[in-house]
């Protein structure tokens, strides 16, 4: 197995900050967007722009949820063991409001869909957005694109796309691994 650093902690930082930036660009004050992070791991990719929308470009009336989209994915039965449920956080309406989803990879595009059905139990929103940090381009099931892509990675199917969030595993890496 080996594998090669795609984003070190300082290009990690960088194209966060882009990406608000491009956030800031189409939204502008934000009081008709939510941001929604997809558990399990888009939650610290949307937590880790909101501090950024909030402390560097003062934005103050932003709507942040975590999704979890576990029970609405098309594969979730064929697993050998039980899965665990993630939390849902959602505390505002999504009636009419532009949401932009949030996740970590654009793999397959399946992830993306069951959200697109979860969201429905909590209203139907306006518009909905995709924002990921590293997007697999050649490797979708459904015909799903992001809005915003921090890095497009031209992986094939035995390479796998880890992230790392400093949250979670105490480092902001994404690595690309060959099984």
């Amino acid at each position: 197995m080996s594998q090669k650093i795609l984003l070190n902690s300082k290009e990690v930082n960088i194209i966060l900050h882009r990406l608000a930036c491009q956030l800031i660009e189409n939204h502008n004050d934000f009081s008709n967007t939510a941001l929604i992070g997809l558990q399990p791991r888009g939650k610290y990719l949307a937590q880790r722009l909101a501090k950024i929308l909030k402390d560097d470009y003062n934005i103050n009336n932003l709507n942040y949820g975590d999704l979890d989209i576990t029970f609405f994915r098309d594969d979730f039965r064929r697993g050998d063991k039980p899965l665990e449920a993630n939390k849902t956080n959602i505390d505002f309406i999504v009636e009419d409001k532009n949401v932009v989803f949030v996740d970590d990879v654009l793999y397959t595009g399946r992830s993306i869909r069951a959200a697109l059905t979860a969201i429905q139990s909590f209203g139907r929103p306006k518009h909905i957005e995709l924002l990921t940090l590293i997007d697999r381009r050649f490797s979708r099931h459904l015909p799903i694109q992001p809005d915003y892509r921090g890095r497009q990675v031209d992986a094939i199917n035995k390479e796998k796309v880890i992230v790392n969030w400093k949250e979670n595993e105490g480092e902001d890496t994404v690595y690309l691994i060959n099984k």
